[in-house]
């Protein structure tokens, strides 16, 4: 049982929850970046918590099916259809032997994340089976999916046609603005290279992908130019040279040696990398405890939020 694929799209990767714990190999984490459409994905399928779905980049994607199923599209609003009939979207639906699946081009919003029911059955590398294409590890062979992979799913007797009310489901905006939490590096910025990154809009440049986001806007001046190299983050904010930051995400370099302002909220990381360049982004401090509550909070909801049953 699997899924052909007839073509791949800008970018469609094969991801699970990340890799974890691999960082003394030099390995980044992979995984999905917007990671809260990727669980309500697996949520809706009812799957393991992490299981691996398609996190598709623009869209483009086309999928022809070879056994009977369920699929379910979450992220940014993808135009999803079956044999040319148009699906909702963060909606659990039945597919059959010989359905052409399409995913559009997407009308806000960058990610979005294509699950099968009971999970895509692929081998783990290092205990995960996240692509991260700059080190060609997970998926199938470290690559991005192209015309012909084929997609193993498990059989499954039974799926709940699950979906999730619209007035629950996220909008993807074309501004935002990043909670972050200040390091013990932020003493190497001076108060007016401070207030200038907090005060300031900044947009998203043309340079962002996977391992980053990077931003313009004032420049931010530093003490030093750089530091021993050391272990980086998810959603660190380095400053470079030139003064323009650079939020690291998941397929970023183990260690860096640019000074760090701090680090941006997971939450608001997954969102951040829904906007396209151009967007605006500003900046915003908050202390460790209202970032913890704020976790919790997002992990709760995540974890609670009301999925409704579709009986036709």
């Amino acid at each position: 049982m699997s899924m052909r694929v007839t073509r791949p799209g800008i970018l469609s990767l094969l991801q699970d929850s990340g890799r974890l714990g691999q960082h003394r190999l030099g390995l980044s984490n992979g995984g999905p970046l917007d990671s809260e459409a990727f669980h309500l994905c697996n949520r809706l399928l009812q799957n393991p918590t992490g299981s691996t779905a398609i996190e598709i980049s623009a869209g483009g994607l086309q999928l022809l099916c070879t056994a009977d199923t369920w699929i379910c599209l979450t992220g940014a609003p993808m135009p999803l259809s079956v044999n040319d009939t148009e699906h909702d979207n963060w909606t659990v639906h039945r597919v059959r032997e010989g359905d052409a699946i399409t995913v559009g081009f997407s009308r806000a919003g960058v990610r979005a994340y294509l699950g099968v029911a009971g999970g895509f059955s692929i081998a783990p590398s290092f205990g995960s089976t996240a692509t991260v294409v700059r080190e060609g590890i997970g998926g199938l062979c470290g690559k991005a999916l192209s015309a012909g992979d084929s997609l193993p799913y498990p059989f499954l007797k039974a799926c709940k046609s699950l979906f999730l009310p619209v007035r629950e489901r996220p909008r993807y905006l074309n501004s935002l603005t990043v909670r972050v939490i200040p390091g013990y590096q932020q003493r190497t910025f001076n108060r007016i290279a401070k207030r200038r990154f907090f005060g300031a809009p900044y947009t998203v440049s043309e340079r962002c992908d996977r391992m980053g986001y990077r931003m313009q806007g004032p420049a931010i001046n530093c003490a030093i130019d750089g530091i021993l190299s050391e272990g980086i983050c998810p959603g660190a904010i380095q400053v470079p040279p030139d003064g323009q930051p650079i939020i690291l995400l998941n397929d970023r370099q183990t260690i860096g040696g640019y000074p760090k302002l701090g680090a941006a909220l997971s939450t608001d990381v997954a969102r951040l990398t829904q906007l396209t360049a151009g967007a605006k982004v500003h900046f915003a401090p908050i202390t460790t405890h209202t970032a913890r509550r704020a976790l919790r909070l997002s992990a709760l909801r995540l974890l609670k939020l009301p999925l409704e049953e579709r009986r036709d």
